[in-house]
């Protein structure tokens, strides 16, 4: 009982960890940090946000799917 309470408690902690998921590569900091490019600072921003969600859902799945076929 007490792996699965571990178990629960290291998803809770990643899943709330501060992290900044608003950065950029150098490159495009560099571009967009400019006066001229705020608005498309948000949109890159928000696609990288979007482009990073799907490698994490699909991580989720297969680790549920191997959690769930070890019981």
């Amino acid at each position: 009982m007490k792996k699965k309470h571990l178990h629960i408690a290291i998803v809770f902690l990643l899943l709330f960890a501060k992290t900044n998921i608003w950065a950029q590569c150098a490159m495009c900091r560099a571009v967009l940090e400019s006066e001229e490019g705020k608005k498309l600072a948000e949109g890159v921003n928000d696609g990288i946000t979007f482009l990073m969600i799907v490698p994490y859902v699909l991580v989720a799945i297969v680790g549920y799917q191997v959690f769930k076929n070890k019981k």
